[in-house]
């Protein structure tokens, strides 16, 4: 078989069998496929790759300075394949199998203060060029910070979900888990108002138009139908700019700190967390608890009469 079927079949098999997620399966293909050159300029291929050989790879990746992180995603699409192909009697060994990988670094998430994200829904109530631009952004920025959503998660919703004023949106995550999270007041309001505009919008194209009405709470033009993660995130850009914060300071994914850092300060249990952020594993939810030590270090030793000047 050709590289590139191995991939694909593999890939598949990851849809089909364990849900990942189309993010995911992008990032183990453009992976595999960099591994795949590697081999084919060395004389080798997927089905004759040894040990020695994925060790060398992982040697020139980092060499070419990639990061532990991105090193140890590589080595974890590699060991899966020849898992896969193992299993399926592709290969009769499974050369990945005793590779240790690079660990990650453990870095303290970004986040924002309370100030900052107020700063940011209230730039959304006025950033747009039409009424709609800002509904839809109010709505997307009360929803991210509302609920800890994944960008993702956020931009794919169903409509079908935000039916009936919902006080809990049923989200589908990683892995096609779901889970329930609950909707702030002004969240909700937010979502009214914009589905108010959405369906009218909706209805007028329909008859314009014939259009077939979309499934997405936040219907686009483009492939996917809906708003995408880049489009939010250009947006985002935009708003912090108009909010007076750094755009390099904010993406969506630390809107999503921000929810969890901000819940754990205000006493809530870090299982509730987990569960809210849909973490398979309580350990990831527990790096925000050492986002609140490094602040609370900052500010002791800010604003401690004994700590100035030390």
């Amino acid at each position: 078989m050709s590289a590139d079927r191995w991939i694909s079949t593999f890939l598949d098999a990851q849809a089909a069998d364990l849900g990942a997620a189309r993010n995911t399966r992008l990032a183990y293909g453009r992976d595999l496929k960099d591994f795949a050159g590697y081999l084919g300029h060395h004389g080798s291929s997927f089905d004759a790759a040894t040990r020695p050989e994925i060790e060398a790879y992982l040697i020139r990746c980092e060499a070419e300075g990639l990061s532990k992180a991105t090193r140890a995603r590589r080595l974890s699409a590699i060991r899966q394949l020849f898992r896969f192909a193992y299993e399926e009697g592709w290969r009769g060994d499974n050369p990945a199998i005793r590779i240790a990988g690079p660990g990650k670094d453990r870095r303290l998430p970004k986040t924002l203060s309370e100030a900052d994200v107020t700063r940011l829904l209230s730039a959304a109530r006025d950033h747009g060029r039409t009424p709609a631009d800002r509904l839809r952004m109010t709505c997307l920025m009360e929803l991210i910070y509302a609920t800890g959503m994944r960008v993702s998660e956020l931009v794919s919703l169903p409509v079908a979900a935000a039916r009936g004023d919902p006080r809990m949106l049923l989200v589908r995550g990683k892995g096609d888990k779901e889970r329930m999270v609950p909707l702030t007041q002004p969240a909700r309001a937010a979502l009214a108002a914009w589905l108010a505009h959405r369906d009218a919008a909706e209805e007028e194209a329909r008859i314009a138009r014939r259009v077939t009405p979309s499934r997405f709470l936040f219907p686009a033009r483009g492939a996917e139908g809906h708003v995408t993660r880049q489009g939010f995130h250009g947006h985002l850009k935009d708003l912090c700019v108009a909010a007076g914060i750094s755009p390099a300071a904010v993406t969506p994914h630390v809107l999503r700190h921000a929810f969890a850092t901000h819940l754990l300060a205000g006493g809530a249990d870090l299982r509730a967390i987990q569960t809210l952020l849909g973490h398979a594993d309580v350990s990831t939810t527990e790096i925000y608890t050492h986002v609140l030590d490094e602040r609370l270090k900052a500010l002791v030793l800010n604003h401690h009469p004994l700590a100035r000047g030390s």
